[in-house]
């Protein structure tokens, strides 16, 4: 496994054979198209492609099957698939399997417990509503339902794909190497809106936010994420978030109560 300080992009490296080589770099943002099966049952547990999900049956019409973006190195995927990033081409097909050490880990006894009524009826919003098989959160830490009887619950806090050994079969579509299309996936990648206006000056960005994220409570949060995002993977130094709440004349405010107040009664003559 090679680990780079540079801060995103592709890097090159030459073969025992003096062939030039494409590699990965921490930082690097790249879209993958993947298959995640369980080894041992060979079940499909996720994938981005939706012919895949079709011949396993497990297609979903409400979902948009896409590339997965992530940045290399960010710590969202487990150990084993990180590594082999790290060391992919783009546009090449990769088939690799991960021991549980490098997925999600060998499976703890000791992170099966029991609760009795009292703690269900303390820690658990609707323990009647229970089910076997089923999640349940407690105290922040969620597991699965592996046993109800007489008010008592056994609770597996292991992961559920817990020593299981994974197959990816993946491949890197895309790498995102431009400055400005960076920012933009990071921001997209962050708010799930592509509608900012950036500007570059040297180092320094700044970044003008739709108006709706003004009034999103969970911006904030993502905002000092962001922040920390732009520095590691473009190398922004000064970061400004501008946000912009445009006049409007009293006309325009008075037409929208309008078309508010008419789709109201329609409404209510339609229930009537």
């Amino acid at each position: 496994m090679h680990r780079f300080t540079h801060k995103g992009g592709v890097g090159r490296r030459l073969a025992p054979l003096g062939v030039e080589v494409v590699f990965m770099e921490e930082g690097t943002i790249v879209y993958i198209d993947y298959d995640l099966f369980e080894v041992d049952s060979g079940k499909l547990i996720e994938t981005t492609r939706e012919e895949s999900a079709k011949s396993n049956d497990v297609h979903e019409e409400s979902r948009n099957y896409e590339p997965l973006c992530i940045t290399i190195g960010a710590g969202t995927l487990i150990p084993g698939f990180e590594e082999s990033l790290e060391e992919a081409e783009a546009e090449t097909d990769y088939d690799i399997e991960i021991s549980a050490d490098k997925a999600y880990g060998e499976r703890d006894p000791g992170a099966v417990e029991m609760l009795g009524p009292q703690q269900l009826a303390r820690q658990v919003r609707d323990p009647d509503n229970l089910q076997v098989g089923g999640p349940v959160e407690i105290g922040g830490r969620k597991g699965t339902l592996v046993m109800f009887r007489a008010g008592r619950a056994r609770i597996d806090f292991n992961h559920e794909l817990a020593g299981k050994s994974l197959r990816y079969n993946y491949r890197i579509t895309k790498v995102i190497e431009e400055k400005d299309e960076m920012v933009m996936t990071l921001l997209k990648m962050s708010t799930g809106s592509d509608d900012f206006e950036v500007e570059f000056d040297g180092d320094d960005v700044s970044i003008t936010i739709p108006e709706f994220l003004g009034y999103d409570q969970s911006w904030g949060m993502a905002k000092f994420q962001l922040i920390r995002s732009l520095r590691d993977t473009v190398g922004a130094k000064t970061i400004v978030f501008r946000d912009v709440h445009q006049f409007r004349e009293a006309a325009e405010e008075e037409e929208e109560e309008h078309v508010h107040d008419e789709n109201c009664d329609h409404e209510h003559d339609e229930e009537e």
